[in-house]
């Protein structure tokens, strides 16, 4: 049965899709199979970040969500792509992405119509079955609402981006609220785009007692990151970055000891 981990931010602008693709391909390179679900279906955009282009995009999870196909039908293998852009990357597992449509008139039925939660929940189960994931990563829609609830409600793990902003405390308290009510078995609050005049264990500390959670991770505002602007997988392009290993502590925390051959003593992936 695939680890169902769901990433998640109050707002927009977090950072949270970077987050999630470079956990999965960080997760991949240890040889498991990983597949991520883009269910921002309002504003989707994970799948730019491994070049899968959209006129090589057949069927999307809006398909699957209309009836259109089997949910494994919109998965696609992005392990390839990251292969030939990085000759020599050791990526000895798989990712299979499952995007949302970026045709805007698709994108208006959605926010017209909706869909139906509970048909996404049984899409879920049948793909990591049919795929045989170890691993299956969730792109959230940003805020509270009835598809990211249901997410909440499937995670095994809960992985909550936030940014050191007054509104973003304010909103993860929110979200942190719900999890708890909801009994998500493990949640992880990091803290992204972090300036490296703070002090990232006095932040750590503070972020931790306000919230009474785990901390897995702070991640430095990256000037690298903007430079690339989402046209690759940041941990590959920088795999000694501080931001890549703030990536890799999240990840050591999500298959605990699944895969800790792979980490070396600082608790970070060895590359």
């Amino acid at each position: 049965m695939s680890k169902i981990v769901s990433v998640h931010s109050f707002r927009g602008g977090t950072g949270k899709s970077n987050v999630t693709a470079n956990l999965a391909t960080i997760i991949a390179r240890s040889g498991q199979r990983v597949g991520i679900v883009d269910t921002d279906i309002q504003s989707p955009g994970i799948h730019v970040l491994f070049g899968l282009n959209e006129d090589k995009i057949g069927y999307t999870l809006n398909d699957y969500l209309w009836g259109r196909c089997a949910i494994e039908d919109a998965a696609y293998d992005v392990t390839p792509l990251l292969k030939t852009s990085h000759k020599g990357a050791a990526i000895r597992g798989s990712i299979y992405l499952i995007p949302s449509s970026i045709k805007t008139g698709e994108i208006s039925r959605i926010l017209r119509e909706g869909y139906d939660a509970r048909l996404l929940n049984e899409g879920l189960g049948n793909l990591s079955r049919r795929l045989k994931l170890d691993y299956l990563l969730i792109d959230t829609h940003p805020g509270i609402n009835e598809e990211t609830l249901l997410s909440i409600i499937l995670s095994n793990v809960l992985v909550i981006i936030l940014r050191p902003d007054h509104q973003d405390y304010q909103g993860t308290a929110v979200t942190v609220d719900v999890a708890r009510k909801l009994e998500v078995p493990k949640m992880l609050l990091v803290v992204n785009k972090v300036l490296p005049a703070i002090n990232f264990g006095v932040l750590e500390q503070q972020v931790q007692r306000t919230y009474n959670t785990t901390v897995a991770s702070i991640l430095p505002v990256s000037e690298e990151m903007f430079q690339l602007g989402s046209s690759d997988v940041f941990s590959l392009c920088y795999p000694n970055h501080p931001w890549t290993q703030g990536v890799s502590a999240i990840a050591k925390h999500i298959v605990q000891n699944k895969i800790t051959s792979l980490f070396g003593q600082n608790g970070y992936l060895k590359f």
